[in-house]
């Protein structure tokens, strides 16, 4: 079925293929009965506007992109939701495309999107992504970007996170806090922002309560299979440091492999060894034991981040003025059964 056209509408009334656009468009120089005519037609017809052609005369997609790491992860999947919510208030599409921690695969996304003409794009980098010249492109293009939850702090764009660092150095002084000495971090990849952070905040945590840091109680989890490292770092970290009796992970998926592992070994938690996560998945509370963990607000990095980035559309579309911002959101500490 092919789709009704201007030309249609306007040769069936016997008008001018411009007052039908008028007349669709409510312009006052049409009369009241032509209009009508107009759009009774129209629906009858089942008339749609050509996006297309819209987008051509007004140089918005009404799209814009986002690329996550992985829509595996709660996290992002609340993040979507928040993204989701606010594009709809503004009657955008939003393209979702997911990296899988590939920096390469990265590269080839934003191109996509570009090719795309999206209005902007939001991203979280992936965790192979340590040089930045191919986000420069993105620049060239005019196109506004937004950073969020793993971002790069020398990119020159508005920016959305948490501080990973404090976060990290409040979990790992409420174990301390509790009377935990030997306190272990399943940290992860090298390269993420995020991860840098939490690791330092552990170890901040620890040089601030005079217990001395100890590189060998530093498990990586860089496989970008969170459960799996979290299990096999717990076997190893008891195999190498059995009076270990507490651990802070870099995730909730890496904190539940670990708690996997102990229980398969009957080892108590929190008697034997406490686990604390981070990000406050769904699936932290239904575990057993229920997980401790940082609450990471990840609706309202999305909604918040989708915000700036439809700001920077208004702005850049009216010739307005851009001031970059970086947002960082509170997150807190949920107590549960594991410590």
């Amino acid at each position: 079925m092919k789709e009704t056209t201007l030309k249609q509408i306007a040769t069936e009334l016997g008008i001018s293929i411009t007052t039908v656009s008028k007349a669709l468009k409510n312009y006052p120089d049409v009369s009241e009965s032509t209009k009508k005519a107009v759009k009774d037609l129209a629906i009858a017809l089942h008339y749609t506007p050509n996006s297309f052609a819209v987008n051509l005369r007004t140089k918005e997609s009404k799209t814009i992109g986002l690329i996550l790491p992985t829509v595996l992860h709660d996290f992002f999947s609340k993040v979507i939701d928040g993204i989701l919510e606010e594009a709809e208030k503004r009657n955008y599409l939003v393209i979702i495309l997911q990296s899988n921690e590939k920096y390469e695969l990265e590269k080839k996304q934003i191109d996509l999107l570009l090719s795309k003409r999206v209005d902007g794009i939001l991203l979280s980098l992936s965790n192979e992504t340590g040089e930045f010249h191919h986000l420069k492109t993105i620049f060239e293009h005019n196109t506004p970007l937004v950073l969020f939850d793993k971002i790069a702090k020398i990119v020159n764009c508005s920016k959305v996170s948490i501080n990973d660092k404090k976060a990290a150095y409040d979990a790992v002084t409420y174990l301390i806090k509790k009377g935990y000495k030997k306190i272990a971090h399943f940290r992860g990849s090298y390269m993420p922002q995020n991860s840098i952070d939490r690791f330092l905040g552990y170890k901040k945590a620890l040089e601030d309560h005079d217990i001395n840091y100890d590189s060998s109680l530093v498990f990586v989890c860089d496989n970008n299979t969170d459960f799996e490292d979290g299990y096999e770092n717990a076997r190893k970290a008891i195999a190498e440091q059995p009076e270990i009796d507490a651990i802070f992970a870099v995730t909730d998926l890496v904190a539940i492999g670990a708690i996997k592992y102990f229980n398969e070994r009957g080892i108590k938690i929190p008697q034997q060894i406490a686990i604390f996560g981070f990000s406050n998945w769904f699936m932290s509370s239904l575990i057993t034991p229920k997980l401790s963990t940082i609450d990471q607000p990840g609706f309202e990095i999305g909604r918040t981040a989708a915000a700036i980035l439809f700001d920077e559309i208004y702005s850049k579309k009216n010739n307005l003025p851009i001031v970059f911002q970086s947002i960082e959101l509170e997150t807190s500490i949920i107590e549960r059964q594991s410590t």
